[in-house]
């Protein structure tokens, strides 16, 4: 009963496009770390999409006002909920623009958006197979040791140079969404590293960090990303502990 339009041939396309890549690496490299499973599957389904593009060089075009009209779509049925909730009132100003510039942002960086969306299910994924397959509940490592490839740093920095030099469209979308992509995936490292050095997630802390996300969201991320990229250079957790053991 589910209507085939674009929007889930598309969902389902790159579901297809990232779980082949995933079991192939699992089959390949089962030895490597999940977090770089999944990034190696992210990248794959990446360049199968784009191998598409490059053929069909509409494609693209199309993808994108797909993508754009859902997200508006969204938007305005998330306007009109809240106007209901009012009795029928106009909502704010200040409200109506953040909502319109959220759906802006997200249609811009939906590649980025989508690809930390598809290792979040990726890790899910491996967590309910190897619970129910194998039936251990060790499938995801603790989030203290979350990390990955070291050398992503530089595709951080070119999305930086790019938006920094405005070559305009689509250099410096491209910039943006590597940029998106790399500060989600920092700043969750910076969130386990400060797990690492506190000694775990209390239930304090978890709401602590719940209501710094709801009223200061920027400078925490901001800051987490900070600690991630800290991580990176001079390898924080590893330091922490030598000074605890020493």
């Amino acid at each position: 009963g589910v209507p085939l339009d674009g929007m889930w041939l598309l969902g389902r396309g790159w579901a297809v496009l990232l779980g082949g890549w995933f079991l192939a690496m699992t089959l390949l490299r089962p030895e490597m770390r999940l977090t770089d499973r999944a990034l190696a599957a992210v990248g794959g389904a990446l360049l199968g999409a784009g191998v598409v593009v490059v053929a069909q060089p509409e494609a693209w075009g199309v993808l994108d006002w797909v993508v754009r009209a859902r997200i508006l779509e969204g938007s305005s049925v998330a306007m009109s909920a809240m106007t209901a909730i009012r009795g029928g009132e106009g909502l704010p100003e200040g409200v109506a623009d953040a909502l319109m510039r959220t759906a802006d942002f997200q249609g811009r960086a939906f590649p980025a958006i989508v690809g930390l969306a598809s290792l979040a299910s990726l890790g899910v994924a491996w967590w309910v197979f190897t619970r129910l397959a194998r039936g251990r509940g060790d499938g995801l490592s603790p989030l203290a040791g979350f990390r990955f490839n070291e050398n992503l740093v530089w595709l951080l920095v070119g999305g930086v140079l790019l938006l920094v030099l405005g070559l305009g469209d689509p250099w410096s979308r491209v910039g943006a969404n590597a940029l998106v992509f790399m500060g989600g995936l920092y700043a969750l490292r910076g969130v386990a590293v400060v797990v690492a050095l506190t000694g775990g997630v209390t239930l304090p802390g978890a709401l602590l960090f719940f209501l710094g996300l709801v009223f200061l969201a920027p400078l925490v991320l901001i800051g987490a990303l900070i600690i991630g990229l800290g991580d990176t250079w001079v390898d924080i957790r590893a330091r922490g502990t030598a000074e605890e053991t020493g």
